[in-house]
């Protein structure tokens, strides 16, 4: 038994609400079950009760045990002196106030429903399952279904706003300077995100602004403070980005002795941090105003347009500065271009239009659906118990899904796990 499984059956009222009565015979009367409490203090605050006909208002507190009261030492938190009813599942021993009276109890196990409690053990029952469960996922209803994962990815989302919100105090709500550091984040993709975005925090965006104009600059900024221009290399380009880099370094008084070291390690040349790392200098030489302009864009069509960049003419015979490759033009994939609509643009325009208090959420949808599901083991795996992952949408809210809920056990707290209960 699981306090959370308590929380739910009284707020929810999955219980026999006809007859309840303490544990000393006294008719319950429920009015309101109170607002459930998610942080420290009392579980429910404000509940409303008759008991034996007085009207009590105030909190709640729920135990599986009435002795935990004091295991938690609530007899010593001036938190719970205005506890009117300790709800618990099992009463072992009285609980007091400080003028001596005691609290009501009411013993859950006596009134909660057989097939609610059967349906509970058996979701929380382990046999080595990925999800609880994974034996009904395929029964749920679709249109729930769809529902709840769209709630799940604003969900995401927001979580997403929390740490952009973080990004811009520091940069003092410099948005164009929140949008280059998760820029640079999501250009060094999984492997290289820690290391890009350090290479990022050693400049200053005010730096970048004064050098769009020269994508080879730009490079020799992103290259040197990422610490890529070190070995005895004789080629022009290499040497002309040391020199760009030096001055650099010299007259904007640049530091990078504590970044996350680059990683070549298990990547496919497409994705080396050089070409990536040229590709990202590419996209601010060509492009002004950055932020407004991904503001005003609304179709997926557009952004293909916008991020239709590729690297500078070094980079279409190489993918390291020592060897030469076949000759090609090295442009942003469309499956690039999606990640980074996914990972940073949408999660940007989504804080900057709570920022200004604006409603986009239906846009947002029409944009991400348009974008197909991502592949990773969380949503071939939900597809394998039922397909439900047809866009960017959904595979996100399944990441939410498994890593918030499922991994947790927050079953009671999803929509899935609340329509098991009451099957």
């Amino acid at each position: 038994m699981q306090e959370d499984f308590l929380h739910y059956t009284w707020k929810h009222k999955k219980i026999d609400v006809t007859n309840l009565k303490t544990t000393n015979n006294e008719v319950i009367t429920i009015l309101s079950v109170g607002q459930h409490n998610l942080n420290a203090g009392p579980d429910f605050f404000n509940a409303q009760l008759k008991i034996d006909n007085q009207l009590w208002v105030g909190n709640l507190e729920v135990h599986i045990k009435s002795s935990d009261w004091f295991l938690h030492n609530h007899e010593q938190d001036k938190a719970y002196d205005n506890v009117i009813l300790h709800v618990v599942w099992e009463h072992d021993t009285n609980v007091y106030r400080k003028d001596n009276t005691t609290i009501p109890t009411l013993e859950l196990k006596e009134y909660i429903s057989r097939t609610a409690l059967n349906n509970y053990q058996q979701l929380f029952s382990k046999t080595n399952k990925w999800i609880n469960c994974e034996q009904d996922f395929a029964n749920i209803d679709d249109f729930m279904m769809q529902n709840w994962l769209e709630r799940l990815y604003f969900e995401r989302l927001e979580r997403k706003a929390e740490s952009i919100n973080q990004l811009l105090k520091i940069s003092k709500n410099d948005w164009e300077a929140v949008l280059f550091k998760m820029l640079a984040k999501n250009f060094g993709l999984k492997v290289n995100a820690d290391a890009f975005l350090s290479m990022a925090n050693t400049i200053d965006f005010s730096i970048i602004r004064k050098l769009q104009n020269n994508q080879t600059s730009l490079e020799a900024l992103f290259f040197g403070q990422a610490d890529l221009l070190s070995g005895d290399i004789q080629d022009s380009y290499f040497q002309n980005l040391i020199k760009e880099h030096q001055f650099l370094k010299q007259k904007f008084s640049l530091f990078n002795e504590n970044i996350t070291p680059i990683k070549f390690f298990r990547l496919r040349p497409s994705n080396f941090p050089t070409i990536r790392l040229s590709q990202l200098a590419g996209l601010y030489n060509k492009e002004q105003n950055l932020f407004s302009k991904i503001n005003e864009i609304l179709t997926i069509k557009d952004f293909y347009t916008l991020f239709s960049i590729e690297t500078s003419p070094f980079w279409e015979s190489h993918y390291t500065f020592d060897k030469d490759s076949k000759k090609s033009k090295k442009r942003l994939s469309k499956a690039f271009i999606d990640l980074l609509i996914i990972n940073t643009i949408i999660p940007i325009k989504f804080t900057y239009a709570i920022y200004q208090g604006k409603q986009i959420e239906e846009d947002i949808v029409k944009l991400i659906q348009q974008i197909v599901s991502e592949k990773n083991n969380i949503t071939q795996k939900f597809n394998s118990l039922k397909k439900v992952s047809n866009s960017a949408l959904q595979s996100q809210a399944l990441l939410q899904l498994k890593n918030e809920y499922c991994n947790k056990n927050k079953c009671l707290q999803c929509t899935i796990g609340n329509s098991l209960l009451t099957k």
